[in-house]
């Protein structure tokens, strides 16, 4: 007697559960707890590292990723525009500027900026924290444009045609009608590059940043050195987390809205 097809499906789902199941049954018969217990989690350890962690290594984390998005909306915004301007150099200059950044692995923007131009020109950045963030928001303003440019376009181009039809200007119906419109669709792209910024802040510490301006991630990887111990490895990831977890949840919730708003 033949199988139909929905059958086999769902017997073939069955063999993965039980497959799954009876891996998981097996790595956690293997794995030792109480050492990857000690070599990763302390309590002691765990106390030990607060409040400087959030104090110190948190707070410097949201500074560069909040003056990385700064720049980087406020770049993306001009690029965008530039890549739909009529003047052909605008948007050839913007296409470069965009496929360049994008290209470019942000580790090595990091470099080129925070090492590479201070060498070749003797010139020293005035403040640490723009030695971090000024990479981030060129890198971040690449991505943020093309998101910005894909709100615009969005928009039926009737919305620019009756505007102009009422005597406004170019100019001032892409302010005052396109954009506002563009930013129900871009919103939650934008946020979720917001949460990409908090983790790509933890490169910022090949820069070699000051105490002052030490990040989540240099904190735990120095909290290792100390200790020996992974712990403070863990503790930062889970601030991460505690910081990115309720901005993702965010995006899912402006997603959902967005799509009941289209409906």
């Amino acid at each position: 007697m033949a199988i139909s097809k929905r059958r086999r499906a769902m017997y073939m789902r069955y063999a993965l559960y039980v497959s799954s199941v009876v891996l998981l049954v097996a790595v956690a018969l293997l794995i030792d707890w109480q050492r990857l217990g000690n070599a990763m989690f302390q309590w002691d350890i765990v106390t030990s590292q607060f409040p400087n962690i959030l104090t110190g290594a948190a707070k410097n984390t949201v500074i560069f990723t909040i003056l990385g998005f700064a720049g980087g909306l406020t770049f993306g915004l001009i690029f965008a525009l530039m890549r739909l301007s009529s003047v052909k150099p605008y948007r050839w200059f913007a296409a470069t500027y965009i496929e360049v950044f994008r290209g470019i692995p942000l580790l090595v923007t990091l470099l080129i900026l925070g090492f590479g131009i201070p060498i070749a020109t003797g010139w020293k950045w005035p403040n640490p924290y723009l030695q971090g963030a000024i990479p981030l928001s060129l890198v971040a303003s690449a991505y943020m444009a093309e998101t910005i440019r894909a709100g615009i376009e969005a928009v039926p181009k009737g919305q620019m045609e009756a505007a102009r039809s009422l005597g406004m200007s170019h100019t001032r119906a892409m302010a005052t009608i396109i954009i506002p419109q563009a930013l129900r669709v871009i919103v939650p792209p934008l946020t979720n590059e917001f949460v990409l910024l908090i983790k790509d802040t933890s490169l910022i510490s090949v820069l070699g940043v000051t105490a002052a301006t030490k990040d989540l991630a240099r904190f735990g990887r120095d909290g290792v050195n100390q200790t020996a111990n992974a712990t403070p490895l863990i503790v930062a990831g889970l601030v991460y987390l505690a910081m990115t977890l309720p901005l993702t949840q965010l995006v899912a919730w402006m997603e959902r809205r967005t799509k009941a708003a289209s409906r």
